[in-house]
């Protein structure tokens, strides 16, 4: 298996992790991720994923790196929706807010490769 299966397999897998055991990992427009208790960590495993990630497999096409980018910023607003939905509905904004953690380390990833092939283009 590689990184491209491996790390996004390991990001759902820390993300139910977080929503089960944790709990209350939110988004909020003005403060952000709330960083209390373990939520703390798990936070820190989801980018390092997403950091890995986009470091061993780097997006060159700039399409892709812009849905990258855009999917990072776009999740954690759009999941908050999901909170309607009876029952599940604040799992599941949840869990996207956390798989959106590993999304922005891939965005993070890729924006550090762009500026080191820009930097060291010939």
């Amino acid at each position: 298996m590689n990184i491209d299966k491996l790390a996004p397999i390991a990001a759902v897998i820390v993300a139910i992790i977080a929503v089960l055991v944790v709990g209350d990992v939110t988004y909020s427009f003005q403060t952000g991720y709330d960083l209390t208790g373990n939520s703390q960590w798990l936070i820190l495993v989801l980018v390092l994923i997403g950091l890995v990630h986009g470091l061993m497999s780097p997006v060159t096409d700039h399409a892709s790196q812009a849905m990258i980018i855009v999917a990072a910023f776009a999740f954690p607003r759009l999941s908050d929706t999901l909170n309607s939905i009876p029952g599940i509905g604040m799992y599941l904004d949840n869990f996207i807010d956390c798989f959106a953690v590993a999304i922005a380390g891939y965005a993070i990833a890729a924006l550090c490769n762009e500026v080191k092939s820009r930097i060291m283009a010939d």
